[in-house]
């Protein structure tokens, strides 16, 4: 059995951060373990509140995994704060941890704010160089890149600058600002566009922690990143085809789509 450690935060509706991730690793033939870095009161139309745990215990939670079962991959999410993100950069260059996959999350599908502006810092001083694969989107690419982005082209000059800055494997996700679903990935020497299969589904909660969290399940397994990526766009493809409609907002995905049909008859 692989393994996948989820450091994100909590989603009480249970379809974005640690909870999404779980259920991700399960779909993807992978065990979960997580470390929880905030906890959100949150449902599909707005983030309520957010709680942050302490440095301490964010630094608890990572020794206690990585002391006892040493993940094959880590996914990275939701860190609110500077100090978070100097904690788990350390932890993990200490521990010399595999297959890094960061999910750059700075605001909710709702659009709430989920990132202090010096988090954002530490994430591109300490986080970034130590990290395999980056995973943003338009939003997240512009302010990673400095740029503006309006085009396709501009997502190639924008995933060159992220990796020419960070040395970083960049997938910049296209999504209906620009191409649909889209993808770009740049590992410094070649571009290779995933083109998504266009699903009209509103219910896109957690859609980046999905993506991210399927990348590093199969990281996990052995596979390169180039086959990780394409196996788990064609996860998201399943789960949104699923057309679950949970909530009033924008809701979650069927992350147990792939499955659903071994256990309900």
């Amino acid at each position: 059995m692989k393994i996948m450690l989820s450091i994100a935060g909590s989603d009480s509706s249970g379809g974005a951060g640690i909870q999404a991730d779980i259920k991700t690793a399960l779909a993807n033939g992978v065990y979960a373990m997580s470390v929880i870095t905030s906890l959100t009161a949150q449902n599909t139309t707005k983030v309520i509140a957010m709680q942050e745990v302490t440095c301490d215990f964010l630094s608890a939670q990572i020794e206690a995994v990585f002391e006892d079962i040493f993940p094959d991959a880590v996914k990275i999410g939701m860190i609110s704060n500077s100090e978070m993100v100097k904690v788990i950069s350390g932890k993990l260059k200490n521990y010399k941890a595999k297959n890094i996959v960061l999910d750059p999350v700075m605001v909710s599908t709702s659009g709430a704010d989920l990132s202090s502006s010096d988090a954002v810092e530490a994430i591109k001083e300490y986080l970034l160089p130590i990290c395999d694969l980056v995973t943003p989107n338009i939003p997240e690419a512009e302010v990673l890149s400095g740029m503006k982005i309006d085009s396709s082209e501009d997502m190639v000059e924008s995933a060159k600058r992220i990796y020419e800055n960070y040395c970083c494997d960049v997938l910049l996700k296209g999504g209906h600002r620009i191409n649909d679903a889209n993808d770009l990935y740049f590992n410094g020497k070649s571009f290779v566009w995933f083109s998504g299969k266009r699903i009209d589904n509103a219910n896109t909660h957690g859609t980046g922690c999905t993506l991210s969290s399927a990348i590093a399940s199969n990281l996990a397994k052995g596979y390169k990143m180039y086959d990780s990526i394409k196996i788990a766009k064609e996860y998201i493809s399943d789960s949104l085809s699923a057309f679950l409609n949970l909530g009033n907002g924008s809701g979650p995905l069927h992350h147990g789509n792939s499955i659903n049909s071994r256990f309900i008859k």
